[in-house]
């Protein structure tokens, strides 16, 4: 997540981690930890397929070439699948919308790559923008490397579609926004234009995922944060979960799931994250249990949000001090290593999947335990305690 006053939103995510003492509903699989990082993509990947459908990616050449917009008509979960040997994370047949991905260097790209390793077809939707940009990126395969799967083939995208969470339809758009040359060239853009698209293009989503958030004073301490400031960091970081899912859900198939990226100052100090994040954050999670109760009842999704530990994403840097939060998680949580993107995509993976069948309206820590502890454990107050290190 990175600040600014431009208008719309940046469909980036800081999803950070400190310790924290509050119980909260948390799963693990031996599949998903970091000693077990390889076997857990081979897990995955095993249940990868390679779509018939043509791929976002495969309508580009090198050299000059011109765009073409790919649209496919495939209907999720039509075809039939033989089980897979095991207990893999098996989403072959399944559809999923990631909203918030404008680079690949984050936890939405992450989540993408996870979901694609697992079977699921991918389909995105990126700050306006951002989007040329990343499309260019694209097609000259810059993103090449990462997209690499853990089988050796490329992630697929099979649509990319613009997309500013803000305003739910073309009314609430100020004029302002319309003009503005950033947003030139792009039309249905809004929440509910997405989803009519979406519902055009394919029918119907099985996942939803909300990677996206932004606090335009985000390095405010909250006694210095302005009403604008404040409502912007609501609008943009929790109610565009709400309004994605109040529009996805009517085409979401039973059984589907959504999934949010949320962080641990919802519920504890995190001094250096202001303008109302934290707010924010605690709005995100708040309503995540409400929404399980609703879209559960109603519609039979699940709805989940993880709370991840830190990361060097390009949207993180902007707030200036991950690195410290990087090296104060590596000090004093119980497991003493960097946090990986590909073990929250994992996570997510597992969550989307129906191994995670009946789990629901949880706040799942993926942040190497930090959030169990009460506190830093780095301090020279507890020099003369025996406290057991890393090796």
């Amino acid at each position: 997540m990175a600040a600014t006053s431009t208008p719309g939103m940046l469909m980036t995510t800081i999803n950070s981690c400190l310790s924290s003492s509050r119980n909260r509903v948390m799963t693990s699989t031996a599949n998903f930890s970091a000693e077990h990082k390889e076997a857990s993509w081979t897990r995955l990947t095993s249940s990868s397929h390679i779509s018939s459908r043509q791929p976002f990616f495969q309508s580009f050449t090198s050299g000059n070439v011109k765009f073409q917009k790919v649209v496919t008509r495939a209907v999720s979960g039509a075809a039939e699948y033989k089980p897979l040997p095991g207990l893999p994370v098996d989403l072959r047949g399944k559809r999923a919308f990631i909203a918030g991905i404008a680079d690949d260097n984050g936890y939405g790209w992450a989540i993408a790559k996870s979901l694609a390793a697992a079977g699921a077809e991918i389909l995105v939707g990126t700050w306006v923008p951002a989007l040329n940009i990343f499309e260019s990126s694209l097609r000259r395969g810059k993103f090449d490397e990462s997209r690499k799967l853990p089988d050796g083939s490329l992630m697929e995208i099979t649509k990319v579609y613009p997309l500013d969470a803000v305003y739910d339809n073309p009314e609430d758009v100020p004029d302002d926004v319309k003009a503005n040359k950033r947003y030139a060239g792009s039309s249905n853009w809004t929440v509910q234009e997405v989803v009519e698209s979406v519902k055009q293009d394919f029918g119907s989503i099985d996942i939803l995922v909300h990677s996206l958030a932004n606090g335009p004073e985000v390095s405010k301490p909250l006694l210095e944060t302005s009403r604008n400031g404040y409502l912007a960091a609501i609008s943009a970081s929790s109610y565009s979960f709400v309004s994605l899912l109040k529009h996805f859900v009517p085409i979401m198939n039973p059984g589907g799931a959504s999934i949010s990226l949320t962080y641990i100052a919802s519920e504890r100090i995190i001094p250096g994250y202001g303008g109302g994040m934290s707010s924010a954050k605690a709005a995100l999670e708040s309503d995540t249990q409400v929404l399980a109760f609703e879209a559960g009842r109603k519609h039979k999704i699940r709805v989940n949000t993880i709370s991840a530990g830190p990361l060097r994403s390009r949207a993180a840097k902007a707030i200036g001090f991950i690195d410290m939060m990087i090296d104060y998680s590596s000090a004093n949580a119980p497991l003493q290593k960097e946090l990986s993107a590909e073990e929250v995509g994992n996570a997510a993976a597992f969550l989307a999947s129906p191994l995670a069948s009946a789990i629901t309206g949880a706040v799942v820590y993926v942040d190497n335990g930090l959030n169990a502890m009460g506190v830093g454990v780095d301090s020279p107050i507890f020099e003369n305690l025996d406290i057991p290190k890393g090796n």
